[in-house]
């Protein structure tokens, strides 16, 4: 008889590819017991949101080989082997170096992923067609050690109402940790740097409307603990989040999951994990659907940047 963790391989039929899946009962969530057959029925139910949320990005890999109990893997460059179906983008690094990185287009690459023991998935803000013009800016709410999440919600409030202001659409999701992201589809018209910039004149508008809970300072030692950080630097190139539906490699299997503006309130992320998510993705579906319709231009942002600039106010560490 196999034991938990070496029971024979299966095949999951998905779209027009057969994706065979090893060791499908080893345990990766220690907590829930959750396993890697769990963890690749979970991106099968949200597929449409997973796909949405990477296609044709170049995406990092975070790998669990052994389960969240082994050495969690950064993969840049797809691992030997791969299907010739699996599709790849090459993106450059300042170090002249370059890799070829998952670019997905279909769930089947999703799946061949966890196969991979792939449990994060972190795709660029840019897209294969250009993948030095970014097409999507995120605001990245990020609270302090003694930051509570009521001031997360706080914030979030705060940020849904400057993106109303200026004309853009936010679309909020858990960050599968203690935080809050707000994606907005921009036009793939700036590069990174300009994006970055666009991104903390964003970020210091907040701070000025909620000093007492809002910090732009870079530096994690000169932060006040229980103030919440912007983090304009998510959108400086080669810096990845977790995407919409991506599980996170802790052993809860908490998903960084779409929310509506009116669930900030009442939303909370731990609840949010790969056994409830299926069950409100089959009930409202993909509530990041629409986001490449809402497409914003960062002109007023960079017009923010330039004034600050004239104003005295110093670029921020990258």
């Amino acid at each position: 008889m196999a034991t938990r963790g070496s029971s024979p391989a299966i095949e999951l039929s998905v779209g027009e590819h057969d994706v065979r899946i090893s060791n499908p009962d080893r345990v990766y969530f220690p907590e829930t017991g959750a396993t890697k057959l769990d963890l690749a029925k979970y991106y099968l139910a949200v597929g449409d949101g997973i796909v949405r949320a990477v296609r044709e990005r170049p995406c990092m890999m975070h790998r669990f080989p052994d389960g969240l109990a082994g050495d969690k893997v950064h993969q840049k460059r797809i691992p030997r082997g791969a299907p010739p179906w699996v599709e790849t983008v090459r993106v450059d690094f300042p170090s002249g170096r370059n890799a070829d990185e998952l670019c997905v287009t279909r769930l089947a690459d999703v799946i061949w992923a966890v196969q991979m023991s792939c449990v994060e998935f972190h795709p660029w803000n840019s897209r294969r067609a250009d993948t030095e013009r970014p097409d999507e800016w995120r605001i990245d709410l990020d609270p302090g050690p003694e930051c509570t999440f009521e001031t997360v919600r706080r914030v979030a409030a705060v940020t849904r109402d400057l993106l109303e202001e200026i004309g853009a659409v936010g679309w909020p999701k858990t960050s599968g940790g203690n935080g809050m992201h707000v994606y907005v589809r921009i036009e793939p018209r700036w590069g990174f740097k300009d994006v970055r910039r666009a991104a903390l004149a964003f970020a210091r508008e907040v701070e000025r409307r909620i000093p007492d809970e809002v910090t732009t300072t870079w530096w994690r030692k000169d932060r006040d603990p229980a103030k919440l950080f912007v983090d304009y630097n998510q959108n400086a190139r080669d810096h990845t989040i977790a995407s919409a539906y991506s599980v996170r490699g802790v052993p809860r299997g908490t998903v960084s999951t779409p929310i509506r503006w009116d669930e900030i309130d009442s939303v909370e992320p731990r609840e949010c994990t790969i056994a409830s998510v299926p069950a409100r993705f089959a009930e409202f579906g993909d509530l990041h659907d629409g986001i490449d319709e809402a497409v914003f231009t960062i002109d007023p942002l960079i017009e923010w940047a330039e004034r600050d600039e004239r104003d005295g106010v110093a670029d921020a560490p990258e």
